[in-house]
């Protein structure tokens, strides 16, 4: 899937009420250029297409923003999602789990969020990342969804390989016979920071009580995790965003506020429930 580069072109030619002349100037090009990208008679360069969304962040408009709108206006009620994914460069042919890692929140699977601003986060730092819009139905499907809480983190911890002696627990066999069938997974996002709390839990640094809670001022949103085939089937891109060096960096920006800020929340919640809840051995042992 390509971006829709000339749909992008006449909706901000038509936002900005430029004329052809004047827009092409603006882009640094001649009007024949501009009218031959228009009718389809010449391919635009990636170099252009990159010159055209810088142009277009630095004058203000949102085009990923207004997109995300407009999507979400046609989403039907019910079991209807919008859904953001971003990739490191682009997604080849259809959706599939052949490429995921072992080694993920849930194991093999299509991750995706419903933020837009979390997704291309996680990507803003790759040169040649892109953002995709999905809509997702999950009418027919089994999922199971997870809140903030110890089934998560023991699931979280699991599947990403670190509970060593206590992945056979009756605990943990339990939850897993309930994974059986599944056919995606909602559950808050667990980034690198999340992570490190998970291990502080794991490691019987803090209690089960102490990690919910830090976990819970971390604050980053839902992901959705398509972990059957039917689940893929069910999920239709809608369109590749692209994502330019300024609009990324302002999402870095707003990771590292964020992570300041929360950095000092998991610092309270810590202190504020010493004491409180289990230690991991226990609570499998």
């Amino acid at each position: 899937m390509n971006y829709n580069v000339i749909q992008d072109i006449e909706t901000v030619m038509e936002l900005t009420e430029l004329s052809t002349e004047a827009f092409a100037g603006q882009l640094g090009v001649s009007r024949m250029t501009l009218n031959n990208w228009l009718s389809g008679k010449k391919e635009i360069s990636e170099k252009n297409i990159s010159a055209f969304y810088d142009y277009t962040f630095n004058r203000g408009i949102r085009l990923n923003k207004i997109k995300e709108q407009l999507y979400a206006e046609e989403i039907e009620s019910g079991s209807q999602v919008l859904l953001f994914h971003g990739a490191k460069t682009r997604i080849e042919g259809e959706l599939s789990l052949d490429k995921s890692k072992q080694k993920n929140d849930f194991g093999p699977g299509f991750y995706c969020g419903e933020s837009l601003e979390q997704s291309a986060m996680f990507v803003a730092t790759y040169p040649s990342s892109s953002l995709y819009m999905i809509k997702f139905d999950c009418k027919d499907l089994k999922g199971k969804e997870f809140g903030v809480n110890r089934d998560w983190m023991l699931m979280i911890a699991y599947y990403r390989q670190r509970l060593g002696a206590y992945a056979d627990s009756e605990i943990i066999q339990a939850l897993m016979e309930e994974m059986q069938g599944i056919d995606y997974i909602v559950a808050p996002i667990a980034d690198n920071r999340m992570f490190e709390i998970i291990d502080q839990f794991i490691d019987g640094e803090i209690t089960d009580i102490q990690c919910r809670h830090c976990l819970s001022a971390t604050n980053l949103g839902k992901q959705y995790v398509f972990v059957s085939d039917k689940a893929l089937r069910q999920a239709e891109l809608l369109e590749r965003c692209y994502l330019t060096a300024e609009e990324k960096e302002s999402y870095l920006l707003s990771r590292r506020e964020n992570y300041e800020l929360n950095r000092d929340k998991v610092k309270i919640a810590r202190k504020q429930y010493r004491n409180q809840g289990k230690y991991i051995e226990d609570i499998l042992e």
